[in-house]
């Protein structure tokens, strides 16, 4: 799916430009914790993001395959939820957005695991 595409790259974008404003623009603003953390959005964000780059391919090969469909869709899911918590925390230091981190997670964890299943049906 071109979407997929176009938000992985997207995606990819800013997670480079988030990724200079974290190491340029909040350094010396937040605790280091906290950079630590941006910075963990950020490199979660790029990877998840070349993953929805991975979907489009592969559904560009395979278009029937639904479970590429959700994965895509779960992968950014997993950036907003993941990394959006991440970046938010960072910058207000309200504790209980941690909270919202580990569905990200587990919406990446699904993602990966119909991409499998995807690959295993399909290829």
């Amino acid at each position: 799916m071109k979407i997929f595409f176009i938000l992985g790259a997207t995606g990819a974008f800013l997670s480079v430009a988030l990724g200079a404003f974290g190491a340029h623009g909040l350094e010396g603003k937040i605790p280091q914790k906290y950079l630590e953390t941006w910075q963990t959005g950020v490199q979660y964000q790029m990877f998840h993001s070349i993953g929805l780059i991975a979907a489009a391919f592969f559904l560009q090969h395979h278009p029937q395959a639904g479970q590429a469909v959700w994965a895509g869709w779960l992968m950014l899911i997993g950036i907003l939820l993941f990394s959006g918590s991440l970046y938010l925390l960072s910058v207000t230091q309200i504790k209980v957005l941690g909270a919202i981190t580990p569905l990200g997670g587990v919406s990446f964890l699904i993602a990966w695991l119909l991409l499998i299943l995807a690959a295993v049906k399909y290829m």
